[in-house]
C-alpha cells in the first residue's frame, strides 16, 4: 500500500469560526489571521494505492464555482487533479475510488467538474464515489446553518449518472480490506473518517474531526460543528485510539503540517509529540 499526500491549493476562512469560543490572543498566536481575520488553510487530498485500486480521500473545491463564491473563500495556488497525479505517472482516468467524508464544499467540490460543453460530470470518469445515505439526505436537505456549505452539483451529479454508492452506517466497518470507517457526528451528521492499515502504522485520515494540529487542545473547536459538545466527546475518543496505537493522524487543512502523532504532557493534556510529512511519520 503506497499512500501519498496531494495538496489541491489552499483557501481562508474566518479565524473566529475555525477556533470557535477560544479568545483570539490564544489562536491567533498559532495561525495568525490577516487584516480581514481570515486565516489560510490547505485542501489536502490523499491517494492510497493498493494492489488492485486507486482511491482518492476528499477532492477540495474544485474549479467550477463562479467567482462571487471564490470572493468569499480566496482559493489560491491551486492545481487540478490532473496536474497533481500527473507527477505520480496517473491521470483522473486511472483513479478507481473516491472517498468523501463529507459533502461541505471544501471537501467534495473537486469531485464534479464541467467538461467543455458545460455540463456536470464527475471528475474521475472511471471512479465509484463512495458516501452515506444518512449523509446525503443530511446535505441534500440543509438545515440554514449549514446550507451554504452544501452545493448540490457538488454531489447530486453523481448519484444522478450511478457513480454515488452508499456505505453501511456502521461504525467500524470495513469499506475494504485494510479501511475501517469511524462516524462521528460531531461536525456534521454522519461525517465519515478513514482508518487506514498502512502496513506497520495506522493512519487516519481525519477530515474535520481533526481539521489541523492548532485544534489538539480540546477547548479548539471549530464554530462550524453542528454539536460541539460532542465534538469534545468524538475527538477525545480518536486521542485515545490513536496513543494506544500509536497513530498517525493525517490533517486536511493544516497549512504547515501533514500528519502528527499525538500524546499527553506532563498536565495531562492531549499534545502533539511528533509532527512532519506523511512519508517521515511512517518512515520512523
Amino acid at each position: 500500500m503506497k499512500l501519498t499526500p496531494i495538496n489541491t491549493g489552499y483557501f481562508k476562512l474566518d479565524g473566529g469560526a475555525m477556533f470557535g469560543v477560544v479568545p483570539k490572543r490564544l489562536w491567533n498566536r498559532v495561525q495568525p489571521a490577516d487584516d480581514d481575520n481570515m486565516c489560510t488553510w490547505a485542501l489536502r487530498c490523499l491517494l492510497v494505492e493498493t494492489d488492485d485500486r486507486k482511491i482518492v480521500v476528499d477532492t477540495g473545491i474544485g474549479f467550477k464555482q463562479g467567482e462571487k463564491f471564490r470572493s468569499h473563500f480566496y482559493p489560491h495556488e491551486e492545481i487540478t487533479f490532473r496536474d497533481g497525479l500527473a507527477p505520480l505517472g496517473l491521470t483522473v482516468e486511472d483513479i478507481t475510488d473516491v472517498f468523501l467524508t463529507h459533502f461541505h464544499f471544501d471537501h467534495v467540490g473537486g469531485a464534479v467538474s464541467r467538461n467543455d460543453s458545460g455540463e456536470l460530470v464527475p471528475t474521475f470518469p472511471n471512479a465509484i464515489y463512495w458516501s452515506n445515505e444518512t449523509h446525503y439526505n443530511w446535505a441534500f436537505d440543509p438545515n440554514d446553518r449549514e446550507k451554504a456549505s452544501f452545493l448540490k452539483e457538488n454531489f447530486v451529479p453523481l448519484k444522478e449518472q450511478g457513480v454515488l454508492r452508499m456505505l453501511p452506517e456502521v461504525q467500524g466497518h470495513e469499506w475494504m480490506p485494510g479501511f475501517r470507517l469511524r462516524y462521528s457526528y460531531c461536525h456534521t451528521e454522519a461525517m465519515m473518517a478513514l482508518e487506514i492499515d498502512a502496513g506497520s502504522d495506522t493512519v487516519v485520515f481525519c477530515a474535520d474531526l481533526l481539521p489541523s494540529s492548532f485544534h489538539v487542545r480540546m477547548p479548539y473547536v471549530m464554530g462550524y460543528d453542528i454539536r460541539p459538545l460532542e465534538t469534545l466527546r468524538e475527538k477525545e475518543e480518536l486521542f485515545k485510539d490513536a496513543i494506544a496505537g500509536n497513530w498517525i493522524l493525517f490533517l486536511e487543512h493544516d497549512p504547515l503540517t501533514e500528519a502528527i502523532r499525538i500524546g499527553k504532557d506532563d498536565r495531562g493534556r492531549y499534545t502533539v509529540v511528533a509532527r512532519g510529512t506523511l512519508a517521515d511519520l511512517m518512515a520512523g
